[in-house]
């Protein structure tokens, strides 16, 4: 059977995973009468909340008896190790772009990866059907972004093709009839070269593993194409490290390949296709799966180092074993290695102490994703605040630097470049976009962004885009101002009292409401200044005998401030920790007792 395996690069929300929806749907993946899920590629339930995609996945459609293989890859710099060996797995990549927005920074940081590779990309301009839709805008601005990513002249003159991915069309002018998908079939099949791959059938069986997964019955998973030969389910095969180490030898006890929706075993894995091996125990991410005859490693990408790191620890407040059922720290750990496992950008280490666990990894989004998994799990830990990883170059003491690009309404781009200035942050440009819209593009360390995106929505009422992503490694830029404000922390356990809330009000904004549980040594709410303030939530009305008209008012609180997984470990300061619950999220100083709070800081001080 004829093969094409190609990618799909776009920005969050362009609409790329819908897109792939109806492609599945018009090729006849789907019965007419089977039960789907909207978004069908987005599978985790995180994926579906957040309307993103963590995880790269595969699928495949038939069309006119050739088979098409389509790799979906995260558009998010976090998981920015997934995207370049995705890529290597592919002939060529559709680039999908929304007719309103234009290119995005995330699409700049794949396409890159992708150009550098050397493949050829398709356009497609989704969404035209918008009322906003600027086609020719958006069009001229991807031609400049691949001009700016030195892309040559045989990417540089790319086909075009207008689409909504919702209605199901794609057409290769803005009037054609809009009836199905059949003109982005056809560009694949002619501008996507067949895999180089299958010219070397006859040669030993080789792959490079490009993505780990795990299954409940068939254990390790790798996913790559296979480079040469044919394998066989139930051979013998072996692995080798990226320097060509043999690391275990192992049977292939199952070949799985992707069949629309599901993955389906098959008896034969042949050079070009895309496919899943099961049996091994050991090998990951960029080992070469090979015949017991090949003893060289086929080249890989190095896999990115983290950059920044969290503490995992045990749930040690008095309202522990509350809610979850895992809570001891084996069963954190056992998790962790699970994840570190599977994830190749997570790194777990243990501390001294064996209570707590460093998860080093790309960013916060990423380990906001895991924590929310755990969670729901019924895990409860302690997390600290994200700490960004630096290392020595030459003597000097480097940190990882970001690209941050701001989309904002003018009247908001002075606090914006302010406090991107505060964070230590240089702006590189900065001009008028359409629509009254100001970019702002600029280079921030990334401790200085560490909780900056709560803040940044707040400054533009919610208007703003923020996206950013990993530039390079530079010099120190010096210590960046923490937060101003200090916290109101509760000096006794029980329950909250409207009364006593009601009048504190005046001291700050509150993170709890009445009726709720709190303990000594717990984050209440903010402080209107800068130290912190030891209050007590607890505190009821003193009854007398006499009754004035007026008194018994029931009291009117101020809607407390709920904060999500990310802004809350992203507002606590070093000596502060975020408890996680499946039924909440608390913050709490690390060291409950005021006493030992106040030896530590001496200590420190």
């Amino acid at each position: 059977m004829d093969l094409r395996n190609i990618a799909i690069i776009a920005h969050v929300d362009h609409g790329k995973t819908t897109l792939v929806d109806e492609l599945l749907k018009q090729s006849g993946s789907f019965r007419e009468n089977q039960a789907v899920a909207e978004r069908a590629m987005d599978s985790n339930d995180l994926e579906r909340e957040r309307g993103i995609t963590i995880l790269a996945k595969a699928t495949s459609v038939e069309w006119n008896g050739i088979r098409i293989n389509i790799v979906d890859t995260p558009g998010h710099a976090d998981f920015g190790g997934e995207v370049e060996r995705i890529l290597s797995m592919v002939d060529g990549v559709v680039l999908l772009v929304d007719a309103a927005e234009g290119p995005m920074p995330q699409t700049k940081f794949v396409t890159s990866k992708a150009l550098a590779l050397g493949l050829r990309p398709i356009v497609v301009l989704n969404k035209v059907d918008k009322p906003d839709a600027e086609p020719d805008r958006a069009l001229d601005e991807v031609f400049d972004l691949f001009a700016n990513l030195d892309a040559d002249e045989h990417q540089l003159d790319f086909p075009v093709l207008y689409a909504s991915g919702r209605n199901g069309w794609a057409d290769d002018t803005l009037e054609g009839d809009r009836k199905d998908l059949d003109a982005l079939y056809k560009m694949v099949v002619s501008h996507v070269p067949a895999p180089a791959q299958i010219a070397r059938r006859e040669e030993p069986f080789t792959m490079l593993a490009t993505t780990l997964g795990g299954d409940p019955f068939l254990g390790r998973i790798l996913t790559g194409r296979v480079e040469s030969g044919t394998l066989r389910a139930g051979t013998q095969i072996k692995a080798l490290s990226r320097d060509g180490k043999e690391l275990e030898r192992f049977r292939a006890t199952k070949i799985l390949a992707f069949r629309g929706l599901g993955q389906q075993p098959i008896d034969v894995a042949e050079a070009g296709d895309i496919v899943s091996i099961a049996g091994m125990s050991k090998s990951t991410v960029a080992d070469t799966l090979c015949d017991m005859s090949v003893n060289e490693a086929i080249p890989a990408q190095p896999i990115d180092p983290p950059t920044i790191t969290v503490t995992f620890g045990i749930n040690d407040s008095p309202l522990a074993g509350q809610d979850g059922d895992k809570v001891q720290s084996r069963v954190i750990r056992d998790r962790l290695m699970k994840e570190a496992e599977s994830n190749v950008a997570i790194k777990v280490t243990d501390t001294p102490g064996g209570e707590a666990f460093e998860v080093a990894g790309r960013g916060e989004l990423q380990m906001g994703v895991l924590i929310e998994n755990m969670r729901r799990e019924g895990f409860e830990l302690s997390v600290s605040r994200p700490q960004v990883l630096f290392r020595e170059e030459d003597g000097k003491r480097m940190e990882p630097i970001e690209e941050v690009t701001v989309d904002v309404d003018e009247e908001y781009s002075g606090v914006v470049v302010e406090k991107l200035s505060q964070r230590k942050g240089e702006l590189q440009e900065m001009r008028t976009a359409g629509g009254g819209k100001t970019r702002i593009v600029a280079t921030v360390p990334s401790r200085g962004l560490i909780g900056y995106h709560g803040e940044f929505l707040t400054d533009t009422r919610g208007t703003g885009v923020l996206n950013r992503v990993f530039h390079s490694w530079a010099e120190y830029k010096g210590a960046i101002q923490g937060r101003r404000q200090g916290v109101l922390i509760s000096m006794e356990t029980g329950t909250s009292v409207p009364y006593a809330i009601f009048n504190l009000e005046d001291r700050g904004k509150f993170f709890i409401g009445a009726g709720e549980k709190v303990y000594q040594g717990m984050i209440l709410g903010e402080h209107s200044r800068d130290n912190d303030l030891e209050v007590n939530p607890l505190k009821g009305k003193k009854l007398s005998n006499v009754r004035a008209s007026g008194k018994d008012d029931a009291v009117v609180l101020t809607t407390p401030l709920r904060m999500s997984l990310e802004e809350a470990i992203a507002y606590i300061d070093n000596d502060e920790l975020v408890e996680v619950t499946p039924g909440s999220i608390r913050l709490r100083k690390r060291y409950l007792d005021p006493n030992e709070r106040k030896r530590q800081s001496r200590a420190a001080g």
